[in-house]
């Protein structure tokens, strides 16, 4: 269970997607070894907080380096139980930044996280109710989008369905109400609660698009908001 200090944020799709693991497998070592168990919806959606994924960036890791699964499983639960921080791998620095030139950006409702998005070097367009959000989607392409669930009236539900259907954009729903799980249920790979914290937002885009210490890799992306 997430703390309150870390909470729950990823769906296991975005999970699966920033780890380059199956779904299946992650399922699998939740049930067969319970080390790391993300919170559960009434509908059985799992959502998974960054320290979570950490953890289980830290089983891979293990496993890449010859251990079973049982064994990583062990060494992380050993660590834990002694209140260590499991180590991340070598190579893999926590303060990686976007590359990309800057654009316009916004939020459907201004936030603070607008001006660390852009000086990341994230290309952000703005759109401020849902029709504009369509066509902005339409015309963009965009990497990510962070969308307000409650743009034009709760419209954003409905579009968090449609933009994961229709794009690879991964979604990250934000929200003044509790409703992490109905956007999981939309499609949404992430959620979090506003008023937005700007350090999380940053950190929750850069690991959706593999640009933070959860993964290496570098790429130009575009966030429409």
């Amino acid at each position: 269970m997430a703390r309150a200090e870390d909470p729950a944020v990823y769906s296991i799709g975005a999970v699966a997607r920033m780890l380059d693991l199956p779904t299946s497998t992650l399922r699998a070592w939740e049930e067969r070894y319970s080390v790391i168990t993300p919170t559960r919806s009434d509908g059985s959606q799992r959502l998974y907080s960054r320290v979570q994924v950490e953890q289980l960036r830290f089983i891979k890791s293990r496993m890449d380096s010859g251990a079973s699964a049982a064994d990583a499983h062990r060494l992380l639960a050993q660590d834990l139980a002694a209140d260590r921080i499991p180590a991340a791998p070598a190579g893999i620095r926590c303060d990686s930044q976007a590359t990309g030139a800057p654009g316009r950006a916004g939020f459907v409702y201004r936030e603070p996280g607008e001006y660390f998005l852009r000086t990341e070097g994230y290309d952000v367009a703005i759109a401020s109710d849902a029709k504009q959000a369509v066509l902005q989607f339409e015309e963009r392409a965009p990497d990510v989008v962070i969308l307000d669930l409650l743009i034009s009236g709760g419209a954003g539900f409905r579009l968090c369905s449609d933009f994961t259907t229709k794009g690879a954009a991964q979604v990250v729903a934000v929200s003044a109400i509790d409703s992490a799980y109905e956007a999981m249920r939309s499609g949404a790979a992430a959620f979090l609660h506003k008023p937005l914290d700007p350090l999380t937002l940053v950190s929750t885009v850069r690991d959706l698009l593999g640009t933070s210490a959860l993964a290496g890799e570098r790429r130009r992306s575009k966030v429409r908001t």
